[in-house]
């Protein structure tokens, strides 16, 4: 029974339950981040995921953003996977967060030399601190110099051979659609937010309805080609566009990009949505937290109360951000 209240008139604890209980244990359940690009950010960014409880991290060093030249060169993205080695155990020791990595070749510019790359890269995946192959996988349309449907294959299946070789699991880059505002920006400025110089995408490689779509299908594929096991492949940017044909024709996992929705309108509704619809056993969520982006390192903090506010049970929300990324990646033990 609701004990009477000392207040001069009855106010709204007077009618509430005051016997519910909340899950206070989400407050500190740790997590894991399966695909950012924290090296690139801020030290102060980099401690918020600390201060949110961030367990262990996955810090992908693949990305033609970070190169100054187009189109890119092996040694360009040679040099971004050499600095992410570099600066990871300064990471570690200042933000006390298990930081690994992420080695691969993206496709949204033309690389000139790959060949050069996939020849180096079996070396780097022998390495403690590399944990995954990626982010990679084909993309509709490159920024500068266009990269052939058949060429981009190519590679990204010669990835998935070695990722199979190395026993190592593929972030793949899932393109999605983005969110419609009802409005656009003037051509010439782009998109306020994202640093990327408008103007300068090259036509698509891939045509009809859904170019989203047919790209990841053309990646599972590439995956069953190279022998690389479905459930070692981790669709990140997974939204509603690709979700069904992921869980229901294939054993892949996904992972839900939330650190950025305001630009591709993918937020914790859309994973609950996915939980509710086929359970949360091959879902993860992440944040894919860059310095081109604007982005939030406490956004996957933030899924796991809204996850909860959405009807989410907690051990269902733990192995989300918890359980499925230590069992595919194998940190944050």
């Amino acid at each position: 029974m609701t004990p009477s209240q000392p207040t001069r008139r009855p106010t709204d604890a007077a009618y509430g339950d005051r016997e519910t209980k909340y899950p206070t244990e989400l407050l500190n359940l740790p997590w894991i981040d399966v695909h950012n690009h924290a090296h690139t950010l801020s030290w102060d960014d980099r401690e918020r995921y600390a201060l949110a409880g961030c367990r262990a991290m996955v810090m992908v060093a693949s990305g033609y953003h970070w190169t100054p030249y187009k189109p890119v060169r092996a040694a360009d993205v040679r040099y971004l996977w050499d600095d992410a080695i570099n600066r990871r155990p300064a990471i570690e020791r200042d933000h006390f967060v298990e930081a690994k990595l992420g080695l691969g070749i993206h496709t949204g510019v033309r690389i000139e030399n790959p060949d050069e790359l996939l020849g180096a890269m079996g070396d780097y995946l022998e390495l403690e601190e590399v944990v995954a192959v990626g982010e990679t996988g084909v993309t509709p349309s490159q920024h500068v110099s266009r990269w052939e449907l058949d060429e981009q294959r190519a590679v990204v299946e010669a990835q998935m051979e070695l990722a199979a070789d190395h026993d190592l699991p593929v972030i793949l880059h899932t393109p999605n659609q983005s969110s419609d505002s009802g409005r656009s920006y003037r051509p010439e400025l782009g998109t306020p937010g994202y640093e990327k110089n408008p103007g300068l995408g090259q036509d698509p490689v891939i045509d009809g309805e859904n170019p989203a779509l047919e790209a990841v299908k053309v990646d599972v594929e590439a995956a069953r080609d190279a022998g690389l096991a479905e459930k070692r492949v981790v669709a990140s940017h997974a939204d509603p566009n690709n979700t069904a044909y992921l869980m229901e024709e294939t054993d892949c996992y996904l992972s839900y990009t939330i650190g950025h929705s305001w630009l591709i309108g993918v937020d914790a509704g859309d994973v609950a949505d996915a939980i509710e619809a086929y359970g949360p056993d091959r879902i993860m969520v992440d944040t894919d937290c860059a310095n081109v982006l604007r982005t939030d390192p406490l956004a996957l903090k933030r899924a796991i109360l809204e996850l909860y506010r959405y009807g989410i049970d907690p051990e269902a929300i733990r192995t989300v951000v918890l359980e499925n990324p230590r069992e595919v990646f194998g940190i944050g033990g």
